[in-house]
Order: structure tokens, then C-alpha cells, then sequence
């Protein structure tokens, strides 16, 4: 077999061979070829559009993270249709053609893609109302941690332990979830203290500001503020609040006004008090005896 017939049965393989049809239009190995190169070059180009918007334009603009991140998802996914599209002309598959596809598709989700289908439109709801975004610190059930990728059907988030949590979508839609972050990540710490019976409860009151007051990473504005809250079994409760700009050092002032609050309570006589409980015995019955040992 010499060299010209080869390249002719591959010319034909390639250009001529019809593999399947769609509505009477033949599809060759050089349709799908065609079709996956502009699928390719269509993320290719994706990559390149997203970069230079990130470098030269938002960072200009000084976009949140947030926001930033949902718009460069929607022009990822608007480049990837539009190559989709020429794909599709390029081997002259009609658009309508695609409506049976569809047709499939609705059936799988009816006999069991519900939950797919559901975080897939959960997945577009979030980046569209934004109520959770990226660099938000959220608690939902037991995780806590910060949302670092939003994709179609999950989204990431990653715990102070450097944990990945990969939470569906319609769960951040259908379940309670608190945002400690939303719209500001500034919030107010409630650290509660009890001191003995007797102390002096100025003078707490005092030390605690000055504890706060002391802390760099505890705002001026609002200030902080003392409140008696109530008479415990065996303490005298206060509770102390403060305001921080940023949620993510919530556990590093907590853990340094504890510090603090110890320090001064040691240093001024300040009794933190243990849970106790006093007994008193009113009346004995008789046929209660006491027995004592004689060699004591």
C-alpha cells in the first residue's frame, strides 16, 4: 500500500466517514475534533480574559473579593458558551437539535438528578444575590471557617485547621446559616467573667476596661463596655464587650483578654471563684445515729 492510498483512506476516515447523525446532519471525526478544539481554546481563552480583568481593571477599581470572584466566574462561564456555540456551527449541528438533549436531561433529573439539578441552580443563585461570598466567615452546623470557592454545585470552606469542608450548595440556600461576615466583618465579642462573692465590683469593672483598652486589636470605636449581668450560684457574672475589625481574630482576643483579665485579677487580689455548694443540715431523725470510733 503506497503512501498516497494511505492518506487517502485517512482523508476519508477523517473528512468523509460519518460516525452518528444529528437530524440528518453527519458527524466525522473532524467535526468532533474541531468542536473539542474550540471547547479547549475556549477555556484557554477564559484563563487569559479572567487574568488580565483580575491585574489590570479590578484591581484598579478596588473590588471586593467577593465581588470579584462572582463576576470572573460569570465571564468564565459566558466564554465557555460561546465556544460551546461555535463548536456547534463549526460542524453545523442545528440548535435544535440539542432541545431533545435537553428533553433527556429533565428526565434524568425527574427519575433522580433532583439534588444535582438543585445545587447547580443554588450554585448560580449565590453568585447572582451574593449572600454568601468569598473571604465570608460562616458557621453552618458544626463548620466554621471561610469560603474560599464557590463552584456550580459546592462550595469550599476552609477551617482554622486548615480543613477543607465541601458544603453542596442548596445546603447554604435551605439551611440556617450564620454570616459573621455579611456586608462587614466587623462584630462584638461577649467574654464573660465571674468574680467571688465580695469583691470589689468597680474595681472590676475598671480592670476589665483597661484589659480591652490595652489590646491592639480591640477598636476604640464603639468602646468597650461592662455589664453586670447577673448573681450566679457562686459568682458575680460581668460580661465584657469589645468590638474587632475583622472576624477572623475572634479566637486570638478572646485567648489574649483571657490572659489579660487573668494578669489583673492576680495582681489586684481578685478572686475567679469555682462552682461550690454549702450544705446545711436543719434536723436529724432520731433514728439517725451517730457513730463515733472510741480511739479517736
Amino acid at each position: 500500500m503506497d503512501s498516497q492510498t494511505m492518506w487517502e483512506k485517512f482523508n476519508y476516515y477523517y473528512k468523509d466517514f460519518v460516525l452518528f447523525k444529528i437530524q440528518d446532519v453527519g458527524i466525522t471525526a473532524s467535526h468532533l475534533i474541531v468542536a473539542v478544539v474550540a471547547v479547549l481554546l475556549s477555556f484557554v481563552l477564559s484563563r487569559i480574559i479572567r487574568s488580565t480583568l483580575s491585574k489590570h481593571l479590578f484591581k484598579k477599581l478596588e473590588i471586593d473579593e467577593g465581588l470579584e470572584y462572582a463576576l470572573l466566574r460569570f465571564v468564565h462561564y459566558v466564554v465557555l458558551v460561546i465556544g460551546a456555540y461555535i463548536g456547534l456551527k463549526t460542524v453545523n449541528i442545528p440548535l435544535g437539535a440539542l432541545v431533545g438533549l435537553f428533553a433527556i436531561i429533565g428526565v434524568g433529573i425527574g427519575f433522580g438528578m433532583q439534588n444535582l439539578a438543585s445545587n447547580f441552580i443554588s450554585g448560580i443563585i449565590l453568585l447572582l444575590e451574593r449572600p454568601v461570598k468569598v473571604g465570608d466567615r460562616l458557621a453552618v452546623n458544626d463548620v466554621w471557617g471561610d469560603v474560599k470557592r464557590i463552584n456550580l454545585r459546592t462550595t469550599l470552606i476552609e477551617t482554622p485547621d486548615n480543613i477543607a469542608i465541601i458544603v453542596p450548595n442548596s445546603k447554604l440556600l435551605e439551611n440556617e446559616v450564620t454570616n459573621y461576615s455579611y456586608g462587614d466583618r466587623k462584630i462584638r465579642l461577649k467574654i464573660p467573667v465571674g468574680i467571688a462573692y465580695g469583691s470589689d465590683c468597680e474595681k472590676v469593672s475598671q480592670l476589665l476596661l483597661q484589659v480591652a483598652m490595652e489590646n491592639q486589636l480591640i477598636m476604640d470605636t464603639p468602646p468597650p463596655r461592662i455589664r453586670f449581668s447577673e448573681f450566679g450560684d457562686s459568682s458575680l457574672n460581668f460580661i465584657l464587650l469589645c468590638w474587632i475589625p475583622d472576624v477572623g481574630e475572634k479566637y486570638n482576643v478572646v485567648s489574649d483578654v483571657n490572659f489579660g483579665i487573668e494578669k489583673k485579677f492576680r495582681e489586684n487580689g481578685i478572686e475567679i471563684p469555682f462552682p461550690q455548694r454549702d450544705l446545711h443540715i436543719r434536723s436529724v431523725a432520731e433514728s439517725v445515729s451517730l457513730h463515733r470510733d472510741p480511739a479517736e
